[in-house]
């Protein structure tokens, strides 16, 4: 199972974890990255995740990011075509640096594409052409799970 953590989903667990479902997604990202230690499954990291994660003025949460995406089984190469369809993505209603994650998730074949935006995971949800399953954190365990 190839699963794209988004840059947010993959920074929740150093997150503040001031409300209920902050700890929740936390624990969620945490059991994902368990599995990924214990070979069940697999996680893929992007270009974009690593320019994306490259641009965070923390150190802390830039250096535990890349901890994250050094044990990625691939890296999904930017490419003519990620962004041709980046650009469909963000011409329904998807911001840039998110069409661009997406594209690249679904360009890859990954299995599932998580994020712990709320906002971004509804858009996606909504449309009618993605090809991958878009997903929650707690989403994902509850999928994982089956």
């Amino acid at each position: 199972m190839k699963i794209y953590l988004d840059t947010c989903a993959i920074q929740r667990p150093v997150d503040n974890k001031t409300q209920f479902r902050i700890i929740l997604e936390s624990e969620a990202v945490l059991g994902v990255l368990s599995l990924l230690e214990n070979e069940k499954i697999e996680i893929v990291s992007s270009d974009v995740l690593l320019f994306e994660t490259q641009q965070n003025p923390n150190e802390t949460r830039r250096e535990y990011a890349l901890e994250v995406l050094s044990k990625a089984s691939g890296i999904i190469q930017l490419n003519s075509k990620i962004k041709k369809r980046a650009e469909q993505f963000s011409s329904q209603g998807i911001k840039p640096l998110d069409a661009l994650h997406l594209a690249s998730a679904e360009i890859g074949q990954v299995d599932y594409f998580c994020t712990c935006d709320d906002k971004l995971l509804r858009k996606a949800k909504s449309l009618s052409d993605v090809f991958i399953k878009v997903v929650s954190p707690n989403e994902l365990i509850l999928e994982i799970e089956k």
